[in-house]
């Protein structure tokens, strides 16, 4: 679902609302809604047609939980009368190995999932969660870009890494000049290990990119798509275009050290 910066079919979208996911209602501005995603606290304008509202309670314990997300490039989740399409990364509320809740109603999901308290969320070991992350960034090759989208079927570069981070149970915020806060520094890309991540400026030294660092200093990111190209000390190389297509700034490690 689009969350767009003004209150207009027209305006450029932000970021998305994937199912699953909560927000909170700022301000009703004729048919639409100023809302604040509950996860990484973005602020965005949706369409009224589209909100679903739950009860404070369910918000309340939708934030105080590490929900499982899907980990098939597409699957169902469905009720008695209907089926939806989720794709990978979304998250599934209250999730029990069988059965998700979205507000008071219960979705039937079999699928496979992440499992926050067994191994892929925070306390999981760091090996393992990089394998993870490795394995799932490789089913989002070929993604087409999308500004503002956090899905398989269009994905931007900063929503890629958090997506990617999402299903080992590191909330990212949205944006790259964000994300950079994020995480300790990483001097030399000689030194850079998978799962980490590299940030990249514009001439004026703003940050507006970012990619997720592979084995032998392969980057993963979306530019046009998502790809993968070499990194060295001066940025990305495009071996297609043989030149830079982007200028390092700095790689930061989001994952510790065991």
């Amino acid at each position: 679902m689009p969350v767009r910066a003004e209150p207009t079919d027209k305006a450029e979208i932000v970021t998305q609302l994937i199912f699953g996911e909560c927000y909170s209602v700022l301000l009703v501005q004729g048919n639409w809604l100023q809302v604040r995603l509950a996860a990484d606290q973005y602020v965005g304008w949706m369409d009224a047609k589209q909100h679903r509202p739950v009860t404070a309670e369910y918000f309340r314990l939708w934030q105080a939980e590490d929900h499982p997300r899907t980990l098939d490039v597409v699957q169902m989740v469905s009720d008695d009368t209907t089926k939806m399409p989720v794709t990978l990364g979304t998250r599934l509320p209250f999730f029990d190995g069988m059965t998700l809740r979205l507000g008071d109603q219960p979705y039937f999901y079999n699928g496979a999932a992440t499992n926050p308290r067994n191994g892929h969320g925070p306390h999981g070991s760091v090996d393992g969660r990089r394998r993870l992350l490795h394995k799932t960034a490789l089913m989002y090759l070929k993604a087409p870009y999308l500004w503002g989208g956090k899905t398989l079927f269009g994905i931007d570069c900063s929503g890629l890494v958090q997506q990617l981070y999402g299903l080992v149970g590191v909330q990212l915020p949205r944006d790259a000049h964000q994300q950079i806060q994020a995480g300790q520094p990483v001097h030399f890309v000689a030194q850079t290990r998978p799962g980490d991540l590299a940030f990249f400026d514009n001439a004026e030294g703003r940050i507006v990119h970012v990619g997720l660092l592979l084995d032998d200093q392969q980057i993963l990111h979306a530019s046009g798509e998502v790809r993968i190209d070499p990194l060295d000390h001066n940025g990305i190389f495009r071996r297609d275009q043989q030149k830079y297509s982007h200028k390092l700034r700095l790689i930061k490690r989001i994952l510790p050290e065991e």
